[in-house]
């Protein structure tokens, strides 16, 4: 009998689709050694969590996280709620002996972000395994990169830039929804995009910030107020009234990776005209590398070992059954897109669970990463101060 894998999901909103879309897939397209089966999913409005049960397959739907937690056909939770309320959702999934996925970031503090680490090593030596989702290294062209830096395509690294622009709070008009409350959201740009740049930048590094110095800024101050509820990026009817904005808009900063190179980050939601330009350059000894999100079939890659006559940037079509997670896919050239990056985060976590291996990114690495983002808004706070992120041993 063919062995499965029962997910119930908590939150059904922008990525509670998509990581549906993910659970569909996975099983589908590669082959598993067990099929995710989609159990159950949560939520507080029961007619809308019904709703979206029935479009995205889910079997059952919830309106209470802990009746899904505590059902005996759900053996993984998959967190997609918002920040705040992370912690307390992947912690009593741990300690009720279920596997867990959670979105990023991995909380709204370091101190949630320990709790919940110390939950999943406690959880690993009872046989579960935790991973934070970090979508975008399971990029083809972003895990071929990765690949490239380790076999020692670029040498010694040297710089590392990384920005990821978009535009949906150009209006000042745009409502206030919870992506812009510090209670829900933690942060703003910096934690909903620069999250994703920090973790790329270590993950293709493979060493952690040791230090940064940050600026950050609100520009629209006031937001109107929504007259029901909405999701992060959906604009909704207003109520007349007006509310602060309690989180950054964009985030500049500069850093230090611990082999000494140095790094770069820009991350806004105010950039006219990007829609979700996460767009990298890593340049090494011998070589460098970039990527733009908005192609993200494709990398440039330069070896600077070649003669100056013929050297330059090339374009690496990343479609070839040799490159990471092809194999599942079409024949070469044939695109990929954003929601296949979901199918590979599935792929790869339910591998770790049959293997009874340790899934990347951990909970421990999520951890490194909101050390980073402390540490850029203490440097904020403090006129762009040079300051040291707390390191770990466990750390990327």
């Amino acid at each position: 009998m063919e062995e499965t894998l029962g997910v119930g999901m908590v939150g059904y909103a922008f990525m509670g689709a998509a990581h549906s879309q993910g659970w569909r897939t996975a099983g589908r397209v590669f082959d598993l050694p067990l099929r995710p089966v989609l159990a159950a999913v949560a939520g507080r409005d029961a007619a809308a969590v019904r709703a979206a049960a029935g479009r995205h397959g889910w079997a059952a739907a919830e309106t209470d996280w802990r009746a899904l937690v505590a059902r005996d056909d759900v053996q993984l939770v998959d967190v997609c709620t918002p920040g705040d309320s992370h912690a307390e959702i992947a912690v009593a999934a741990l300690e009720a002996g279920k596997h867990v996925l959670c979105e990023k970031p991995l909380a709204n503090s370091v101190a949630e972000a320990e709790l919940m680490t110390a939950a999943a090593e406690a959880a690993a030596a009872r046989g579960q395994v935790a991973m934070v989702g970090f979508n975008y290294r399971r990029v083809p062209a972003l895990s071929f990169a990765r690949r490239l830096i380790a076999d020692g395509r670029l040498g010694a690294l040297r710089h590392v830039r990384v920005t990821y622009l978009q535009d949906w709070l150009v209006d000042p008009d745009f409502p206030l929804t919870w992506r812009l409350e510090r209670e829900h959201a933690g942060s703003g740009a910096l934690g909903d995009l620069g999250a994703h740049a920090v973790d790329l930048a270590q993950f293709l590094a493979g060493e952690p910030l040791v230090g940064v110095s940050a600026l950050t800024e609100t520009f629209v101050r006031e937001r109107p107020l929504l007259a029901g509820v909405a999701a992060g990026l959906s604009a909704g009817a207003g109520s007349g009234a007006y509310g602060p904005v309690t989180v950054d808009d964009a985030a500049l900063f500069t850093g230090r990776l611990a082999s000494g190179a140095l790094a770069s980050f820009e991350a806004t939601r105010m950039a006219a005209g990007r829609k979700n330009a996460l767009r990298l350059e890593i340049n090494g000894e011998k070589g460098s590398l970039a990527f733009d999100l908005e192609r993200l079939n494709e990398l440039s890659f330069h070896d600077h070992t070649e003669p100056a006559a013929s050297a330059g940037f090339r374009r690496i079509l990343v479609t070839e059954p040799e490159h990471p997670y092809l194999e599942g896919w079409w024949p070469p050239g044939h695109a990929l897109g954003y929601e296949h990056t979901f199918a590979h985060q599935a792929r790869d976590l339910v591998l770790a669970i049959a293997s009874r291996t340790a899934p990347t990114p951990s909970f421990a690495d999520g951890l490194q990463v909101q050390r980073v983002l402390a540490a850029v808004e203490h440097s904020a706070r403090h006129d762009a101060v040079y300051t040291p992120v707390p390191q770990q041993p466990s750390a990327a």
